[in-house]
């Protein structure tokens, strides 16, 4: 699952990009000024920034190089065609590629899809295999290994998965269309049963008491999520 932020100060570009990258292994954040952007960086990990040139309160600029004290993501910066010199000046402060306002949604997609890829195979995604915890509950991504207490668990691919995403997310709410889309990467028809199913199995491999559980939880008529708190 990529973590994408997209930054501009006008909204409609902002839900137009939203649009274009909608797909089931893509989540978007948005930031509407550079402040607002670095705040978000801080909080999710955050794999890939398009980020506008011209803002309010901070430049895209300006938050690129604070950006770039501490993480390699690509960033691809929104631009006017006016604006050439702030094009140079970008991507000699650490831009990986730039758009051209008005956009193709085309364009997009492929130079979006083109930067992740650069920056997975040269090492930048290498965060990603990494290991989660919330209480007693471990995930190992390297590989591909649960354990509960120490003790290490059976899980089917689609267990694993879910489980992945709901502890990359604590706390964060997802339907079961959503998880459905996100793990099965299909149109979610019939997706309440076959995700309750997993869940179902899930808590019987990660609770002591299923009935009661201290991870997974049910928030009534909108889904599924990871408690932020869980103890051992």
């Amino acid at each position: 699952m990529y973590k994408i932020l997209i930054v501009d100060d006008e909204r409609d570009i902002v839900n137009a990009l939203k649009i274009y990258l909608t797909a089931p292994d893509m989540e978007i954040f948005q930031a509407y000024t550079g402040r607002e952007a670095l705040s978000i960086l801080e909080k999710e990990p955050i794999e890939l920034v398009l980020m506008d040139i011209m803002m309010p309160e901070m430049d895209g600029i300006s938050a690129m190089l604070k950006l770039r004290e501490r993480s390699n993501i690509p960033v691809i910066l929104l631009t006017a065609k006016s604006e050439d010199t702030d094009i140079i000046h970008g991507l000699n402060s650490g831009a990986d590629d730039y758009i051209t306002k008005p956009f193709k949604s085309t364009e997009v997609v492929a130079r979006v899809r083109s930067a992740l890829r650069r920056y997975t195979l040269l090492g930048g995604g290498e965060t990603k295999a990494k290991s989660l915890r919330i209480g007693g509950l471990e995930l190992h991504d390297e590989e591909k290994r649960v354990t509960l207490d120490g003790e290490e668990l059976s899980l089917t691919p689609k267990e694993y998965e879910i489980l992945k995403l709901l502890m990359e997310n604590p706390g964060k709410v997802f339907s079961p269309r959503e998880i459905y889309t996100k793990i099965w990467q299909d149109a979610p028809y019939g997706s309440e049963n076959t995700v309750a199913v997993h869940i179902r199995h899930l808590r019987e491999k990660t609770e002591i008491d299923p009935a009661n559980p201290r991870y997974l939880k049910v928030v009534w008529g909108q889904g599924y999520k990871m408690e932020k708190g869980a103890e051992k």
